[in-house]
């Protein structure tokens, strides 16, 4: 699989770290912004940006020029999200790469036709992804009291969260033209990782 995802997240989570978490979500919901209004920004405009590029470049040149930046943005927002989702107790940097591990492979030569029809054929996915996006927020929670209660965050809550961040990447990179494969059906790794893999 050219798109994975991994955390690592620590044997504790800060209380600290909750609390600015909260702080920041309080603030960006303030102005309208929230993790889900910025995913589905991202759902919209994405297919435009390729086919907007793969027009204009061609198919190499948007993977040549136009997707490693599109990349960068999509490792950082999931980072960010990774944070938020209690899957990492630090917010991201620049240059981080440590806690959350990605591997993005550019895959196949995007036309313009098929980069316009993954507005739909991504459909399919992302409603499964709305679903299961769903008990993010009572499982967000749920893990709020284990780090409250200073204890060892449940696998299984890690998990979850984990799945629900490693589809959304896999979605937002194939329907960005980024890869050729279509997301798979599930949330596990396909293999292990450790690091950032940038061909």
């Amino acid at each position: 699989m050219s798109v994975e995802l991994e955390t690592k997240p620590p044997p504790r989570f800060e209380p600290g770290q909750l609390g600015l978490r909260v702080l920041l979500a309080g603030v960006l919901a303030w102005f309208g912004i929230t993790l889900g209004s910025v995913a589905g920004l991202l759902y919209f405009v994405l297919p435009v940006i390729a086919a907007g590029a793969i027009s204009s470049t061609g198919g190499a040149g948007y993977l040549q020029d136009v997707a490693p930046q599109l990349r960068t943005v999509l490792v950082w927002f999931v980072r960010c999200e990774a944070y938020f989702l209690l899957l990492v107790d630090r917010f991201p940097t620049a240059d981080e790469t440590g806690a959350v591990a990605t591997e993005l492979r550019f895959t196949g030569t995007p036309t313009l036709g098929s980069a316009l029809v993954r507005i739909v054929t991504s459909l399919p996915s992302a409603c499964v992804l709305a679903v299961l996006a769903i008990p993010c927020v009572p499982l967000w929670v749920v893990m709020a009291m284990f780090i409250l209660a200073g204890a060892e965050m449940p696998p299984a809550l890690l998990a979850y969260q984990r799945g629900v961040l490693r589809w959304q990447l896999r979605l937002f990179a194939y329907h960005a033209s980024l890869v050729a494969e279509y997301p798979p059906w599930h949330f596990h790794a396909d293999a292990p990782l450790a690091q950032v893999v940038m061909p």
